[in-house]
């Protein structure tokens, strides 16, 4: 799910979509309107999910997508080496994630976790 955001509005911290991957914006530098055009946005960003740096330069009144994220808890049912099975806490309903690097060793079963629901995939956050 997502909605639709002026990409001058935007701010560093709040996220995008870029490459139909959810991005949080890192910084945002605008240009000065020429003679024959509009100012230009360059907006920099990291993805969530695959943490790749993306960049995005648009007219300052161009919309950009803007994705909705669901904050939800889960508890960890088992961790392996690189993902963790999670069970939701409002609908019982498990399903596994990657576990990210700087989680490991930190995530144990039984805990309760923070995740999100991010345009229909699933992100470990702690």
């Amino acid at each position: 799910m997502k909605t639709q955001a002026e990409i001058k509005d935007l701010k560093p911290g709040n996220y995008v979509v870029i490459d139909d991957e959810p991005c949080k914006v890192l910084k945002i530098s605008t240009s000065k309107p020429g003679k024959h055009g509009s100012a230009k946005a360059r907006l920099e960003a990291i993805g969530i999910i695959d943490n790749k740096r993306r960049e995005l330069v648009k007219p300052g009144s161009a919309t950009v997508d803007v994705p909705i994220i669901e904050k939800l808890k889960a508890q960890v049912l088992s961790v392996s080496e690189n993902s963790v099975q999670l069970m939701d806490m409002q609908n019982y309903e498990t399903f596994e994630c990657n576990l990210p690097e700087e989680l490991k060793g930190q995530i144990a079963e039984g805990q309760e976790v923070l995740y999100w629901r991010v345009m229909g995939r699933r992100v470990l956050v702690g």
